[in-house]
């Protein structure tokens, strides 16, 4: 009987250990990545309509996402769960509310408390040099991930979907039907992207693995980010839990 109880403890310490382990590996990264639709179901099949309602998240602090409006008639950017959604007015002009009440046919979103800065050096000035330094200095972290990039572009192009009300849709070319793109120049601006090289077609398009939302620092335009040239920029990851 002393055996058998021996053993058992054992076992129970075994496993214990091991859930342990699982959980501390599990609690390395402080945030997850939530995708929710396809951007290619949307482009490709018609799927326009709402499926997720930012009323249903959760109300807590360090909100970020990003994603069309519903029915591809606006951009939506959450900053620390504040959210903004951009609406076209003109050729020229647009407008960005704050809005509760707002509603994607897919978005991606994630909860960060807290961000470290990695320093950019001045060799990267575009969208895709970006891409490139994000991938490599990213080996080492959790993804996919959002990050944050802070400072001023020279220059920029961003867009937002202005889809006529009842167009159907079933293909890429058919979803930007009325897209009106907006050009920048020596603007101070925050933008909010998320990495990844799985979710091509989910969140990414096919040849990129950014999503990037860019808004003004005096909150007058937001877009998603075509291209652009930067002049002195700040990259900002999730901090590890550990560190």
């Amino acid at each position: 009987m002393k055996y058998i109880l021996t053993y058992g403890c054992l076992i129970f310490f075994l496993l214990s250990a091991c859930n342990s382990k699982e959980k501390e590996g599990a609690e390395k990264s402080s945030y997850e990545v939530v995708a929710t639709a396809a951007m290619k179901d949307v482009m490709w099949k018609g799927k326009l309509g709402p499926a997720i309602a930012f009323d249903t998240l959760q109300p807590k602090k360090g909100l970020y996402g990003l994603g069309p409006s519903s029915y591809l008639r606006g951009e939506i950017m959450i900053l620390d769960s504040e959210t903004y959604v951009s609406k076209v007015t003109s050729d020229s002009t647009m407008t960005v509310s704050i809005s509760e009440e707002a509603s994607a046919p897919f978005f991606v979103h994630s909860y960060i408390s807290d961000w470290e800065e990695v320093k950019i050096p001045d060799t990267v000035q575009t969208l895709q040099q970006l891409e490139k330094f994000i991938d490599q200095v990213s080996q080492d972290n959790d993804r996919p991930f959002p990050f944050l990039v802070k400072g001023t572009v020279t220059s920029a192009t961003i867009h937002v979907q202005n889809l006529p009300k009842g167009t159907t849709v079933s293909s890429p070319a058919e979803a930007h039907q009325g897209q009106t793109n907006y050009k920048l120049q020596n603007k101070k601006v925050t933008m909010l992207g998320f990495f990844s090289t799985e979710h091509q077609g989910i969140f990414t398009h096919h040849d990129s693995y950014l999503h990037i939302h860019l808004i003004t620092e005096d909150r007058s335009k937001m877009g998603h980010l075509d291209e652009a040239v930067f002049h002195s920029i700040s990259l900002f990851l999730p901090r590890d839990s550990e560190k």
